[in-house]
């Protein structure tokens, strides 16, 4: 929910920043403040969430080490495997089936 609010934030920054070059005046003071905020922030949000991917259930490839450390994931509620990938030094993030601790 707050990712939709802040991309609408972005989208509107970028609004006012075309409405800003159209109408000129004042306005144009501000223009590249509005672009870079409005820019930024979305592609900020757009990189969150290629970069941080939900938990999986599936297990992964074989060659994928578990480094035994356990979490409960706040945003599922699960307890969550860390995997390793030695060769490309990569994190995978396992639910554990029947972990759900949220009431």
């Amino acid at each position: 929910m707050l990712a939709i609010a802040l991309y609408v934030l972005g989208a509107l920054l970028l609004v006012v920043a075309a409405v800003a070059l159209l109408v000129g005046g004042t306005l144009m003071l501000f223009l590249p403040q509005l672009i870079l905020g409005g820019l930024s922030l979305i592609v900020a949000l757009a990189i969150e969430r290629w970069r941080y991917k939900p938990v999986s259930i599936a297990p992964p490839d074989p060659r994928w080490t578990d480094t035994g450390e356990r979490f409960v994931d706040p945003g599922t509620g699960l307890m969550t495997a860390v995997y390793f990938d030695p060769a490309k030094g990569e994190r995978h993030y396992v639910g554990l089936p029947g972990s759900n601790t949220t009431p």
